[in-house]
C-alpha cells in the first residue's frame, strides 16, 4: 500500500443503514484506510472546505469521496458541484453512490464532474462486490493526486 492509499474515505451518507452495510463491506475486504462520515451535504462541505483552517480538521483531504445522491437539506448534487468548482478541492475523486438509476441523474453527475456513478445495490452480495471492485479500482490501479500528501 502506498502513503496515498492511507488516506481517509470520505462518505457522506444520511442513512445509518447503508453507512453501516458500507462499513462491513469495507472491512469484509481489509480496507486498511479510515473510512470518515458526513450524515449530510452541508456535513460534507463544512469538513472539506475546513481542510487545515481549524484543530481537528483532516490532516489530509480524502483519497476519495463516496456521495449519496439523495440528502435532505443540501444533496449530493449541490456537494458535487461546489466541490467540482473549488480550485483545491476539485481533484479530489467523487463517486456517486445513490439508489437513483434515472438516466437524467447520471447524465447531470456526469457533466457537473462525477468521476464515477455507482447505482446502490439492494442485495448485500453485490456490495461486497461493488465495494471490492471500487478499493481495487481507486485505491490500487489508478493513479490519484498528490497534491495534499
Amino acid at each position: 500500500m502506498t502513503a496515498l492509499s492511507l488516506k481517509p474515505i470520505l462518505v457522506v451518507e444520511d442513512s445509518a443503514e447503508d453507512f453501516t452495510a458500507l462499513g462491513r463491506a469495507f472491512r469484509k475486504h481489509a480496507l486498511p484506510n479510515p473510512v470518515l462520515r458526513c450524515e449530510d451535504g452541508d456535513q460534507a462541505l463544512e469538513y472539506l472546505q475546513g481542510y487545515g483552517k481549524r484543530a481537528g480538521w483532516p490532516q489530509m483531504l480524502p483519497a476519495f469521496v463516496l456521495l449519496d445522491l439523495n440528502m435532505p437539506g443540501t444533496d449530493g448534487r449541490t456537494v458535487l458541484g461546489v466541490l467540482k468548482q473549488d480550485p483545491y478541492l476539485q481533484s479530489i475523486p467523487v463517486i456517486i453512490f445513490s439508489t437513483s438509476t434515472n438516466v437524467r441523474d447520471i447524465e447531470d453527475c456526469y457533466r457537473l464532474g462525477a468521476n464515477s456513478y455507482l447505482t446502490k445495490p439492494i442485495e448485500y452480495s453485490v456490495l461486497e462486490e461493488k465495494t471490492r471492485l471500487l478499493i481495487s479500482y481507486w485505491l490500487g490501479t489508478s493513479e490519484l493526486p498528490f497534491s495534499n500528501s
